[in-house]
């Protein structure tokens, strides 16, 4: 092979190099999410021997459950027509340090789910408490209400005797201590009575905000979720709670059982996008929606917010009418819950009222809803989906109204009631941010290395015509200059003819003389003012003074060079 066959195979070798390299650059570009997405899917997803089994089972991080009680100060003036509002005192919180762990575990290798049900221990942490489970607290009498509001449905003699031994028996308050009002509970005549005589509407003996969660499998029910061995996207997604896919609770896709556990979220999350949290006790999932990208511990994150969309019932978001119950539409803020929670009138809200119609914060005195106190948030790692900071909770209301045929509810006023509200905020330490923050640096280099392809590919791809222009431009040969510009001169005259001249170019005898010669017969006067090139200042204008430059009469014959 000669030596100038060598240096032709040798500058291909190169222009392929760099073709291959702008398409492997281009791929990745396209596809290096999904790529870096399947290869963590085949070490993260959820199983008995996964390096994220252990933390999924029982949390590494400390866990603090806050409990907030409201204190109803002046029930005495609870009635229609009373000059004062019902006025209410926000106490605690009362902490407890929560130690989780998932048992009855079961793993269904047909769907690539799991099967579990929570269990919690709960201790009491004076220290961080604001109070003692010794204070004595003020709140609605619930469970007289509600079975004051269900007498319709007996024969009239025994609602007749019922709504006596109400209205003799009970109070619209009910005044107990913070630990009976939480997790210890506490009897009431009407839930014995009640049990004694229809025990399957009546599952519990005692009253109480948390009970029976404290050590028992029963309180959030059983879950089914993906274990993303199938598809990582799905990993933490449920699938059915306590063998349903959907509850009941709320007619159509408001009733449907789906969203995360709180564990997991899908990956590669979008700012444009949405997550969902299922919350058991309210039989729905709520919607968080994206509101800003933050940093935890120097690792980006997007915080996704509880909004209006979250509570609102149909009045600014069409899609959740089907949160009205029965028809009953409330106005936005609150959700009613009663077909979760025995029938009973309970609707949730974010603390305070916050974000919901004023005309609930207006009935009541004591409220102050604040975002940085109130705001219900998820901050997770969009490339994993992994929380680093979770904050905020719900509040549980009764809407106390009056009952026809029961003395002692047939005076009071509508409103509703505040009860008490929990919160769990949990962020995780710098070690484990650290290595969370292993994917976006993972995914960093890959988006590195793809700009490399395509940046390398270009510069072999152009490699070529790139050093041939350079020595051109470095080349004091004036033939050599001439005999580049000759043809692009030429093209530039006969693009803008389009006579007898031009199709004459096309067969190959037309000279520049004849085309200024044809292009002249249209112009009295046509000038070409030539650059001359510099080695000091590359291509400049030659400038009007400039021995070397000449108009064209329109009869001339000369076309100048220099």
């Amino acid at each position: 092979m000669t030596s100038r066959a060598r240096h032709c195979a040798w500058r291909l070798g190169i222009v392929i190099l760099g073709i291959c390299s702008i398409a492997a650059g281009v791929y990745l570009l396209r596809n290096w999410i999904d790529i870096f997405t399947r290869m963590r899917g085949e070490e993260m997803a959820l199983s008995p021997t996964s390096r994220s089994y252990a933390d999924w089972k029982v949390s590494p991080l400390p866990l603090n459950f806050d409990v907030y009680l409201f204190n109803w100060t002046n029930p005495e003036d609870f009635y229609e027509g009373s000059p004062r509002k019902p006025r209410f005192e926000q106490l605690g919180p009362y902490r407890f340090r929560e130690q989780p762990d998932k048992v009855d575990i079961e793993w269904h290798n047909h769907n690539a789910s799991v099967s579990f049900r929570k269990k919690a221990f709960y201790y009491f942490d004076a220290a961080g408490s604001n109070g003692t489970l010794e204070d004595v607290i003020t709140s609605v009498n619930t469970v007289a209400h509600s079975g004051a509001r269900r007498f319709h449905e007996m024969p009239s003699i025994l609602r007749v005797i019922a709504a006596t031994t109400v209205s003799n028996l009970q109070e619209v308050s009910e005044t107990q201590t913070a630990e009976d009002w939480l997790f210890k509970g506490f009897k009431n005549a009407l839930v014995t009575m009640g049990k004694f005589i229809s025990p399957s509407q009546v599952p519990y003996d005692r009253i109480g905000y948390q009970y029976p969660r404290n050590g028992t499998t029963c309180f959030d029910g059983d879950i089914n979720m993906f274990t993303g061995a199938d598809d990582i996207s799905k990993m933490g997604e449920i699938y059915t709670w306590n063998n349903l896919t959907h509850t009941g609770a709320f007619e159509g896709s408001c009733g449907k059982v789906h969203g995360s556990m709180g564990e997991f979220f899908p990956p590669n999350l979008s700012t444009n996008g949405s997550v969902y949290l299922y919350m058991p006790k309210m039989c729905r999932a709520v919607p968080l929606d994206y509101t800003e990208t933050v940093t935890v511990h120097g690792i980006t994150a997007y915080k996704f917010s509880g909004t209006r969309h979250a509570v609102d019932n149909g009045t600014m978001y069409p899609d959740t009418s089907c949160y009205c119950v029965d028809g009953n539409c409330k106005p936005a803020g609150v959700i009613n819950i009663a077909r979760c929670s025995y029938n009973a009138s309970i609707y949730m809200s974010y603390p305070h009222f916050y974000l919901a119609d004023p005309s609930y914060l207006d009935a009541v005195e004591g409220l102050q809803p604040e975002k940085e106190k109130h705001e219900f948030y998820m901050a997770l790692e969009p490339n994993a989906g992994v929380p680093m900071d979770v904050g905020g909770g719900f509040q549980a209301n009764y809407l106390m109204e009056p009952i026809r045929g029961v003395a002692l509810y047939a005076r009071v006023p509508r409103i509703m009631m505040p009860l008490m509200w929990a919160e769990e905020r949990v962020r995780v330490t710098e070690e484990i941010a650290a290595n969370i923050g292993l994917v976006p640096l993972i995914v960093l280099m890959g988006q590195i290395l793809t700009g490399v392809l395509l940046a390398g590919g270009l510069l072999c791809t152009c490699w070529y015509p790139t050093r041939k222009l350079t020595r051109l431009c470095h080349s004091d040969d004036p033939k050599a200059k001439a005999s580049v510009l000759r043809p692009l001169t030429t093209f530039s005259v006969s693009g803008g003819n389009s006579g007898p001249a031009a199709a004459s170019a096309s067969g190959g005898a037309t000279t520049t003389q004849q085309l200024f010669h044809q292009h002249a017969s249209h112009n009295e006067r046509v000038g070409i003012r030539l650059l001359d090139y510099r080695r000091s200042s590359g291509w400049t204008d030659s400038g009007c003074s400039s021995a070397s430059e000449r108009l064209l009469e329109s009869g001339s014959t000369d076309v100048i060079i220099s």
